[in-house]
């Protein structure tokens, strides 16, 4: 399992990933589940990957030698004229890796994926997509500006009560820090280290970009004061009372 966010802000989009893979007691794998391909000045793309680990990189291995190969151009990520026509692109690639793992004998469903797909392709407005396995998706709005793949259940009320488009960049880190945080606390699927990266709107480049370890002074600082501050919090709410 996996646990991925992309948040769309009205100043850019922010993204934040685990890395673990194969959870278990003696099977622990890290592997990066974000890729991010750009054209400085022209656009920049950016994908989060949760699911089965070889649909995932079979996915973006196709999509990053169909954007450098001359004869494996078509169709080409980086040639997209749209953030659309770029989540209708990965859809297909997706849907193409799962039905070719289909035709081998196994079912389809082992093979699935969910992933998050988020850039700016001028002159168009940042916009943020989630592919699902059969290659269909949605796009982030007002009122859905945010989007989780993987584990999303225990991160999903910090998410909710925190997050608002005004946001700014350090903030938004801080909220999914807390998210991812959670997370971690309630499953063993989701490991460390996380994978940040920021975009602003318009930059068509990458704007900051971490490696958060358990070992971070900043992670440790905002796991901790997390759980105080529910601990302080809870003591101040009114005593139930019994009759």
């Amino acid at each position: 399992m996996t646990y991925c966010v992309g948040l769309r802000l009205k100043r850019g989009l922010v993204f934040m990933s685990d890395t673990r893979t194969n959870a278990g007691i003696d099977n622990i794998s890290t592997f990066r589940k974000m890729r991010t391909w750009s054209v400085p000045g022209e656009r920049l793309i950016t994908i989060l990957t949760a699911g089965n680990l070889a649909t995932t990189q079979a996915v973006v291995s196709l999509l990053e030698e169909r954007s450098k190969a001359l004869g494996e151009r078509n169709p080409s990520i980086l040639e997209q004229p749209s953030m659309f026509q770029v989540a209708r692109l990965v859809g297909a690639t997706l849907r193409e890796v799962i039905a070719e793992r289909s035709e081998e004998g196994q079912s389809a469903d082992a093979f699935g994926a969910t992933l998050i797909v988020g850039g700016q392709i001028a002159p168009s407005p940042p916009r943020l997509f989630m592919v699902y396995p059969e290659g269909n998706f949605i796009e982030a709005c007002d009122d859905t500006p945010f989007f989780q793949i993987g584990e999303t259940k225990y991160g999903r009320p910090i998410l909710l009560r925190g997050f608002s488009a005004d946001l700014s960049f350090a903030d938004a880190a801080k909220l999914l820090l807390v998210s991812f945080d959670s997370t971690l606390k309630a499953n063993l699927s989701v490991g460390m280290p996380f994978d940040l990266q920021t975009y602003a709107a318009d930059s068509y480049e990458i704007g900051h970009q971490d490696r958060i370890t358990r070992d971070n002074a900043y992670y440790r600082q905002i796991s901790e004061g997390w759980g105080r501050a529910l601990r302080e919090t809870l003591g101040h709410l009114p005593p139930y009372e019994f009759d």
